[in-house]
């Protein structure tokens, strides 16, 4: 295989992991949606999607496999080659967490709201853009702006620390709302782990540039 030969695969291997990004950006936002709109066909095709995104990882596996045994990558190809088995691996997690919120939309069905959803969606909202920068930064290797975006994710905290209270107050208040708190905190939960799986992405941006492993944004306490 010639180098230029070699390029464009991994070119190709480049564009397939911006397209699973996207994918799994879109389920995030969908299955945050279907919860609010109580939109249980939303969230049953989000489920059905993410057989997909699983689907688009596997996919992506086997051109990694390729170009690894079709060619002796140099060594910081090797590490984005390498790099990008971590990448799809936390994005498919991603999905499984917007296809978790998507059940959950569909446990609530019909029920009363408890409280109007504006942090939810604001978490979800933050997990996508800080999702995208990071692969920008990955096709970038702007080692740079990844290590800015962790920092990020101490909004996506902040957020569910205090839906977390918000919820708990309900459940003291009236016991009678803890059935549907309770699926409040793990829609919460999905995407606060969303945003920590973000960070590990941007720390293999760094590795592919850099050729360090970092742990970046981990609080010292």
């Amino acid at each position: 295989m010639t180098r230029e030969k070699f390029q464009q695969q991994l070119q190709s291997l480049h564009d397939e992991v911006l397209n699973m990004g996207s994918m799994v950006g879109k389920a995030i936002m969908r299955s945050v949606e279907a919860l609010k709109q109580r939109d249980v066909e939303l969230a049953k095709k989000v489920i059905d999607d993410d057989d997909l995104i699983n689907k688009k990882r596997f996919e992506i596996e086997e051109m990694c496999v390729q170009l690894m045994v079709t060619q002796q990558p140099m060594a910081c190809d090797l590490r984005a080659i390498v790099s990008v088995f971590s990448i799809i691996i936390d994005l498919e997690r991603i999905g499984d967490h917007a296809a978790g919120i998507a059940k959950i939309a569909i446990m609530i069905g019909q029920e009363p709201p408890l409280k109007p959803l504006i942090d939810i969606p604001r978490m979800a909202i933050k997990v996508e853009d800080m999702l995208k920068r990071s692969l920008d930064s990955f096709i970038n290797r702007d080692a740079e702006t990844a290590k800015k975006i962790p920092a990020e994710d101490d909004e996506v905290d902040n957020l569910y620390n205090q839906i977390f209270r918000e919820l708990i107050s309900f459940m003291v208040e009236d016991p009678r709302t803890i059935t549907r708190a309770t699926r409040l905190l793990w829609v919460a939960h999905n995407l606060e782990r969303s945003g920590d799986r973000v960070t590990n992405i941007c720390e293999r941006v760094v590795f592919i540039v850099t050729g360090k492993m970092e742990e970046i944004g981990a609080s010292k306490y």
